[in-house]
């Protein structure tokens, strides 16, 4: 069987322990607390919890991906043991991080002229691009080589669903992913957006829902009505939460319910710091194999 590295961006928001598992590398982003700058790192620099915790305080954030020197270094590590990498880059439509990977692919070139580095737009973020990863892992255990595995994630990567709501909209304002007005009067009416990850790997509101309750069960609607084989789905199920367990634990009850044939549990991860810079705490996001999402935004009434 083929060797190689599978990496991706630390904000695949998997644990340490799942990332080892399956063998799996990954490059931390940083990001800015108040003033002082940390890695993220899964928590190893600062606990998941006292992160929002002081967002919650009013903590302002700032995240930092790894520029071109960062991307080579990591690299190279691989490159001189011989070995060849496919990385798997937060999405574009979210980060400048794939532009900076690709730079250094091609700064790398010449150092290494007979090792394949291939950078990925995973058009993913937070456990969707866990998820991604997961299954490529899956793919390299069944065989298929570096350049076999390349295709498939590239044909493969816009069928991973994002559907994610937040509780508080005051981090998407700041952060000038929704009006301040628009927001403000949000929070007032206890408006919960669902929101996606569309075809371009980019943050979409797809429809405004009033009361947690309700965007609970909008949701869950959507895994049913754009799952793979609806409720009988037989894949891997995640949810990423930033700072709200519980709520994340409801969603999953009611989807292992749901759909008695998933692969497993619903598997809880947090969204981690470079996310989690932009949601704040209050967000619950759930991602699962289903309908192309570039075929999706063709009927705008599923």
């Amino acid at each position: 069987m083929e060797e190689y590295i599978i990496s991706c961006c630390s904000n695949a928001d998997l644990s340490k322990e799942h990332y080892e598992k399956r063998n799996i590398h990954y490059l931390s982003f940083e990001f800015m607390l108040d003033d002082d700058t940390y890695l993220d790192d899964l928590g190893e620099s600062i606990d998941i919890n006292e992160f929002y915790k002081k967002m919650s305080e009013g903590a302002m954030t700032k995240t930092i991906h790894p520029d071109v020197e960062r991307y080579m270094d990591y690299f190279r590590t691989f490159l001189e043991e011989g070995k060849d990498v496919l990385h798997l880059t937060l999405s574009s439509g979210l980060s400048e991080a794939y532009e900076s990977a690709v730079a250094a692919q091609e700064a790398l070139k010449s150092e290494f002229p007979d090792r394949r580095l291939y950078i990925i737009d995973s058009l993913a973020a937070s456990s969707g691009l866990g998820l991604l990863a997961d299954a490529a892992a899956d793919k390299r255990d069944e065989g298929l080589s570096i350049d076999e595995l390349k295709d498939w994630i590239e044909d493969n990567r816009l069928f991973v669903n994002h559907w994610f709501f937040s509780t508080t909209l005051t981090y998407y304002i700041r952060g000038g992913r929704i009006s301040k007005t628009a927001g403000t009067m949000g929070n007032i009416f206890k408006i919960c957006p669902l929101m996606k990850v569309n075809d371009e790997g980019k943050l979409l509101v797809w429809e405004t829902v009033r009361m947690k309750r309700k965007v609970v069960k909008a949701t869950i609607s959507k895994m049913e009505n754009l799952a793979w084989d609806g409720i009988d789905y037989k894949g891997k199920c995640y949810i990423s939460h930033a700072g709200c367990y519980e709520d994340a634990r409801a969603v999953a009850d009611i989807i292992e319910q749901r759909f008695p044939k998933l692969d497993g549990n619903v598997e809880i991860y947090d969204i981690g710091t470079t996310i989690g810079s932009h949601t704040g705490p209050g967000t619950v996001a759930l991602f699962f194999w289903g309908e192309d999402r570039g075929k999706l935004l063709l009927n705008m009434n599923i």
